[in-house]
């Protein structure tokens, strides 16, 4: 791989850009950016961001989510998250160019607070890219490809084990399955390619390109590894699969991670 995602001084570059949006998204970002404003108008909204595929540019039609991330003046309410379901649900149902869409919603101080600096920080400052109002990255630390941004990233995911198995297990239906299958796909992507990251000494979100540089370093686990990436892409309700991964890959996989990089440190209670 001849890029790491990174600035000439080292640190992690801003890896999507709004004139990377390719023509077939287009108008669902216009329509977001309109959904946005219509209902965060009112002086709720700080700043909007988007994130994953579509300001990467890699973002294919009809497979891709459109992720938006909003960052309000105070935490959110449930007033916020009703207006955050009611544009996530106009928005999938008028573009037949998505695979859903998903609104975060997180408050200003929360963004900037010190425990959430290689988290959330790094989630804003290297993931996201600026839609409207300010863009907090100014404040923001820059980021480098360390064992702290490891922990702090992915350091948790032995805390998230037991509830993917209480999920598979109370599973009714293909699509619940397909939901917990893509959420733990990409999540045990994330985690493998975080583990390796910084003896790599580089940054991407390509889960592809995650998956080959963690079987690098695991060659056996490799083929479990690209299986959760293929999984990721495109999901599946086969419960053995999804075993595979919850229940085997899975446990591994949060063992060698505090091993290498400890845990996530604790967070202050809300």
């Amino acid at each position: 791989m001849e890029s790491k995602g990174l600035n000439p001084d080292g640190t992690i570059a801003r890896e999507g850009a709004l004139d990377r949006i390719t023509p077939a998204f287009a108008p669902v970002v216009a329509a977001a950016r309109k959904e946005i404003a219509g209902r965060f108008g009112d002086g709720r909204l700080h700043g909007a961001y988007l994130y994953g595929s579509i300001p990467r540019g890699t973002a294919v039609p009809g497979v891709s989510d459109l992720d938006l991330l909003l960052v309000l003046h105070a935490e959110p309410t449930t007033g916020d998250r009703a207006d955050a379901g009611a544009a996530e649900a106009v928005l999938d149902g008028e573009f037949d160019a998505i695979d859903g869409a998903g609104i975060l919603l997180v408050g200003a101080d929360a963004a900037l607070a010190e425990a959430e600096r290689y988290d959330l920080g790094f989630f804003i400052s290297c993931l996201c890219t600026p839609l409207t109002g300010e863009d907090l990255a100014a404040r923001l630390p820059a980021q480098y490809p360390t064992s702290l941004l490891a922990r702090e990233t992915n350091g948790d995911l032995a805390l998230v084990l037991p509830r993917w198995r209480t999920r598979l297990r109370d599973a009714a239906t293909d699509a619940d399955r397909r939901a917990l299958c893509r959420r733990a796909a990409r999540r045990l992507v994330r985690s493998g390619f975080t583990l390796v990251m910084p003896r790599w000494g580089g940054w991407t979100s390509d889960l592809e390109a995650q998956a080959e540089l963690f079987a690098g370093h695991y060659p056996q686990r490799a083929a479990q590894m690209r299986l959760a990436a293929a999984a990721a892409r495109r999901p599946t309700p086969d419960k053995a699969v999804i075993r595979t991964l919850v229940e085997d890959l899975g446990p591994w996989l949060a063992a060698e991670y505090t091993a290498a990089h400890g845990t996530k440190a604790d967070r202050p209670a809300p």
